[in-house]
């Protein structure tokens, strides 16, 4: 009975958080910070998975399933290479694709929110050119992934051309590694 219920608890704790209330300075009744337990809604765990944690974490979610709940689905990234080059950019798609559903699934995908996880699709592109010590043609090209998920589903021709520019600067980059014999995977 002690292991059901010991298992029981731990099944629940993925979908709960424990936080800590108050100060660690004692208050005037001379009580310290206290620990409480408050239930996760979906909507804060969603939240949580994309702006509060690091990919790596989040990828150990998506792993798992983790609560089940949630749209896990992905289809990398979409029709532009998952790996470019060699550049791992997966795990920035997948997470991308998990802000983009859940929050369509939650009612929650407006022109704010999208710009929001857009934003966090870029800081993971980053996070993963600075990690596996790629260079600047790494970060131009994120700058294209970033830029073609902003310009998808609009007709703003700034967003076209923003896209257009930076391509283009991308290349531009590749050109200049492979004319001074460089990889431009580390370029």
């Amino acid at each position: 009975m002690k292991f059901f219920s010991t298992l029981a608890l731990s099944s629940l704790l993925p979908t709960a958080a424990w936080a800590w209330a108050g100060s660690s300075k004692s208050d005037s009744t001379g009580a310290g910070s206290s620990l409480f337990r408050r239930a996760e809604t979906i909507q804060q765990t969603t939240d949580r998975y994309l702006f509060s944690i690091t990919l790596p974490q989040f990828t150990v979610y998506r792993n798992a399933r983790n609560p089940a709940t949630l749209d896990w689905s992905s289809d990398s990234c979409s029709y532009s290479p998952d790996n470019p080059f060699g550049f791992p950019f997966t795990p920035a798609c997948d997470r991308h694709d998990f802000g983009y559903r859940n929050y369509k699934a939650q009612s929650r995908f407006t022109d704010a929110n999208k710009l929001k996880i857009d934003g966090n699709f870029k800081n993971d592109l980053y996070y993963q050119c600075d990690t596996n010590g790629y260079g600047s043609t790494c970060h131009a090209l994120a700058e294209v992934y970033y830029s073609a998920v902003r310009a998808f589903g609009r007709t703003t021709g700034e967003l076209q051309e923003e896209y257009d520019l930076l391509l283009a600067h991308y290349n531009e980059l590749v050109a200049e590694a492979i004319d001074k014999g460089e990889d431009p995977l580390y370029y």
